[in-house]
């Protein structure tokens, strides 16, 4: 993990044998985060959706769906009013509050909301376009090792964890330590941990459950309740396990934080933690820079010469997969499948990568056989895999394309990696280049008359090759013609209607 710290906020980027998949950026004024807790104001109920829009301090109502708005509803619009009505020198016991019967799953958000109550809502899903944030009522705070969800009694352990031994302990443990009115989701990371670690780590989070109590306290809607953590810990809280073998950050505070945190969660790995101080930008460092702007174009090579062509429209994804110059054999099937193959890798990197969420179509390169179809869909399952973001892949149509959808928690990251052209400075007209050899030799004329002697012009590599082509080159014809000493030299740096003139002491000559 790269952490760079900018004036602007944080960008962390994650790298998986050094090949860049993960990449966040969190502004330092971020607000609305997922995760965020908001007293909302309801503003209007719509029957036909089955929803209700909430002011949470947005520019537009944030959204609220009935399957959003958890089983315990009526139990989080009690607890918010007797929360808010809290004097000063109340403290509300939480393990006295008497949960409400849970609501029906088919039934209408005029049943549950009337009026227009104050409620204390989750961001679940950040704004996206002309969209406000979307809600839920199903608070639930997330630790290290565990998840807690108030206003219920459940223990559920992670079915990421195999070993139905371990299942037991755990949930054994979690029934012991657990206050009343919690519900408690034991994390794949807590597997193997011991009484002490998983109790530390629930006493955080009722703390947590505590603030957010005093927090709303004669609190107005809509206000910030609590904030999620920032993204670095947050993203280390989710991410961090025995594969990391390094985290690298370029600013002092942010790395003492980062490495207090570490000794906390894990003391073992406070070491992979490093400070960068070299004064190479951390991410140039590490060819990040570089990824980046390969990576968000339009257009995506693959080292092989295929290539995938990335479209966005409103309603879904378009990738297309062109096989380029690649070819493997003489088989145009187990060309078309090695191709499929190392596109398909790529797609599940750039699906990580830019955050694309929603329908994602593909139409990879036709194939006839059913095994080499079916290849590819396990193929593309696995590459998915290491994706948090909830995924469902389809196997391919017989039209050949392949049908994705993938949870969007937050705005699609895009990069714009194009340049303003420094010819024609983004107007897309340059001067004829039929007439640049005339221009280089007017100014060339004016400096000889001028007394100058022993020049040399450095211009674009395609220029030079123009005027020192052949035994009696134009750069030839300019010597013999001035009588004077024309050097001509290539500088690929200059762009391709670039030219200057320098003197005999090797200083440019302006005019």
């Amino acid at each position: 993990m790269i952490i760079n710290a900018t004036t602007n906020g944080v960008e962390i980027a994650l790298l998986e044998d050094k090949k860049l998949v993960e990449l966040h950026h969190e502004k330092a004024d971020a607000s609305f985060a997922v995760g965020d807790l908001y007293l909302g104001k309801v503003k209007k109920l719509i029957p036909g959706l089955n929803a209700a829009f909430i002011d949470v301090g947005f520019e537009k109502d944030a959204f609220l769906h009935y399957t959003d708005l958890s089983p315990y509803a009526r139990s989080v619009l009690k607890f918010t009013q007797l929360a808010i009505q809290q004097k000063d020198n109340e403290v509300l016991d939480f393990s006295k509050f008497e949960v409400e019967p849970e609501i029906v799953k088919t039934g209408k958000i005029s049943e549950v909301i009337k009026g227009k109550p104050e409620i204390l809502v989750q961001i679940l899903k950040e704004p996206i376009a002309a969209k406000g944030p979307r809600l839920s009522c199903e608070i639930s705070l997330p630790g290290r090792f565990v998840v807690i969800t108030p206003f219920n009694d459940i223990v559920a352990v992670s079915k990421k964890i195999h070993s139905s031994e371990e299942r037991k302990r755990l949930q054994k443990i979690i029934d012991a330590i657990k206050p009343k009115n919690f519900g408690v989701i034991v994390r794949t990371a807590a597997e193997g941990k011991n009484t002490a670690e998983l109790h530390e780590d629930l006493s955080q989070l009722i703390q947590t459950w505590k603030s957010i109590q005093q927090n709303l306290k004669a609190a107005k809607a809509p206000a910030k309740i609590l904030s999620e953590q920032d993204k670095t810990t947050s993203i280390l809280r989710d991410l961090l396990t025995e594969d990391f073998n390094r985290i690298v950050i370029n600013d002092r505070n942010v790395y003492n934080d980062t490495r207090s945190y570490i000794q906390k969660i894990a003391p073992e790995k406070a070491d992979i933690v490093t400070n960068h101080v070299n004064g190479v930008p951390v991410f140039d460092q590490f060819g990040i820079t570089k990824q980046v702007k390969a990576a968000f174009g339009k257009t995506v090579n693959l080292p092989s010469g295929a290539y995938l062509i990335i479209e966005h429209t409103e309603a879904l994804h378009v990738i297309d997969v062109n096989s380029g110059y690649k070819s493997v054999s003489n088989n145009q099937e187990e060309n078309a499948l090695a191709t499929n193959l190392e596109a398909a890798e790529e797609i599940a990197r750039q699906l990580r990568l830019r955050d694309i969420g929603g329908i994602i179509v593909v139409d990879f390169i036709d194939m006839k056989l059913p095994d080499n179809k079916k290849k590819l869909q396990e193929a593309m399952d696995g590459f998915m895999r290491p994706d948090r973001a909830k995924h469902a892949v389809l196997p391919i149509s017989k039209f050949g394309l392949m049908q994705i959808t993938r949870q969007r928690m937050r705005p699609e990251m895009s990069i714009n990696t194009s340049e303003i052209c420094p010819s024609c400075n983004g107007t897309g007209k340059v001067a004829p280049t039929l007439l640049l050899v005339d221009e280089i030799e007017n100014r060339l004329n004016y400096l000889v008359t001028h007394k100058h002697k022993n020049l040399t012009i450095n211009v674009h590599p395609y220029l030079y090759s123009h005027l020192t082509k052949g035994l009696f080159s134009i750069a030839w014809k300019w010597n013999r013609k001035y009588k004077t000493r024309i050097r001509v030299k290539s500088n690929p740096d200059y762009y391709l209607t670039e030219f200057h003139f320098f003197d005999a002491q090797e200083e440019e000559i302006k005019f």
